[in-house]
């Protein structure tokens, strides 16, 4: 079992960076792929970012490429997700997500390969 609390979100003024951090408990960090994703009011649930077991790989969603960046540091057993640029658009809860299989490199955006999710926190950015 693994158990995924996220902190960090808030209210942010267009062109605001806030910092997400995911800390994650009950299994060894290391072994499992992690990822972001977010979730608009009326809007379907969508990927935002993924990095590989060793940290070594990276994906992200194409709207927030050169804005974003995911990080882990699994001494502390965490995931980041640095937002910069803000946009209002990018208003949405946001929840991370660990994946148990793949090999050391791999991610994926598909929110069906993980396998265990946080509760979320809450990002608004104002106009």
């Amino acid at each position: 079992q693994v158990q995924l609390v996220e902190s960090g979100g808030g209210l942010v003024q267009a062109g605001g960076s806030l910092r997400l951090s995911c800390a994650a408990s009950g299994r060894t960090f290391g072994t499992y792929g992690m990822g972001w994703f977010r979730q608009a009011p009326g809007k379907e649930r969508e990927f935002v970012a993924a990095i590989s077991r060793s940290g070594g790989s990276t994906y992200y969603k194409d709207s927030v490429k050169g804005r974003f960046t995911i990080s882990r540091d699994n001494a502390k057993n965490t995931v980041y997700l640095q937002m910069n640029s803000l946009k209002p658009e990018d208003t949405a809860v946001y929840c991370c997500a660990a994946r148990l299989f793949g090999n050391a490199e791999s991610v994926t955006s598909r929110a069906s390969d993980y396998n265990y999710w946080g509760q979320g926190t809450q990002v608004t950015v104002s106009p």
